[in-house]
């Protein structure tokens, strides 16, 4: 049997990682959000692609929750010594990821280099990105439109969030890694990770046809909330939720993904936030503290996706 994650984000890695630790050798894909993905320094930085490759390599910084554990900042000290930018930081080790892939890249697609590099590290599950076509994630904010990663990192998610819209979406294609996991005769699970459902999820979901299949699917599709007690375990998204007049809950998510999924996991303390029932619902612990949550939590969500066959 197969399983699919959609993912993107630290709380996307994470679980990804419990995912590939429980599952058998090559039964798990993971699609990863490209909608962060920019130009920089004449590189193609992947954020998301990045952290869920370093979290299963076991070499992501736990402490910082994104880059490679162990970093050193050599190159960018010397950088702001002669003045370039250093608003966006690469370490050394996760330099030599970008300048890698950019090789790569030339040679094939985001999709080969992505895969190489997956190999290289010893990785045993497959990691695909959301599509080969460029995808951007760009924020409507109070001080204009910024692409994600100004919004982001350069501003610190200070300004007021309007809206998102993903330039180059219409257009793009899925990847041939997340259609194999889509139409594999095996899959019997697809798994929401809890990124955030309007920055992580949303892109892969705009994709042409994926919402699509996700909505026409024949296995159970499970999400799992990113907000424990009204607040997110991690990052921007009660903020934006916020701002955009929507409550950071359980039922939040669950109208986000209506139509789409089965059932929804969500934090103990929130075992009584949505009333009826449909999405089936599911508490437990969601906070990831260590590899060893991650994995607890990964079994979790595999039996109940299978308890909704």
């Amino acid at each position: 049997m197969s399983v699919l994650a959609l993912a993107g984000g630290v709380g996307g890695a994470k679980l990804a990682n419990g995912l590939a630790a429980i599952l058998p050798p090559g039964t798990l894909t993971v699609a990863v959000n490209t909608g962060d993905d920019f130009e920089h320094m004449g590189l193609l930085i992947c954020p998301d692609l990045d952290s869920v490759t370093y979290a299963l390599a076991g070499m992501n910084n736990t402490e910082l929750g994104w880059g490679v554990a162990g970093e050193s900042w050599t190159f960018m000290d010397a950088t702001a010594r002669l003045g370039g930018e250093t608003w966006f930081r690469l370490g050394d080790r996760d330099l030599a990821t970008h300048i890698l892939r950019r090789q790569l890249f030339q040679q094939g697609s985001l999709s080969t280099a992505t895969d190489d590099i997956r190999r290289r590290l010893g990785i045993v599950q497959r990691i695909v990105p959301m599509s080969d076509d460029p995808v951007r994630s760009i924020v409507s904010t109070d001080r204009g439109d910024l692409s994600f990663q100004d919004y982001f990192v350069r501003y610190k998610c200070v300004p007021r969030f309007l809206s998102i819209h993903f330039e180059g979406a219409e257009t793009a294609k899925p990847s041939a890694g997340l259609l194999a996991a889509l139409d594999d005769p095996a899959l019997e699970a697809i798994i929401l990770c809890p990124s955030n459902p309007l920055l992580s999820i949303a892109p892969i979901l705009a994709i042409p046809g994926i919402r699509e299949r996700l909505a026409g699917r024949t296995v159970p599709c499970v999400a799992l909330s990113p907000f424990i007690s009204g607040q997110a375990v991690k990052g921007p998204a009660a903020k934006i939720m916020a701002e955009l007049g929507i409550a950071p809950t359980p039922s939040a998510v669950a109208a986000h993904y209506d139509g789409l999924i089965d059932g929804l996991v969500i934090d103990t303390a929130d075992a009584a936030a949505i009333p009826g029932e449909r999405p089936a619902l599911f508490a437990t612990d969601i906070l990831m503290r260590d590899p060893a949550d991650q994995q607890r939590l990964g079994g979790e969500v595999l039996d109940f996706a299978r308890s909704l066959t």
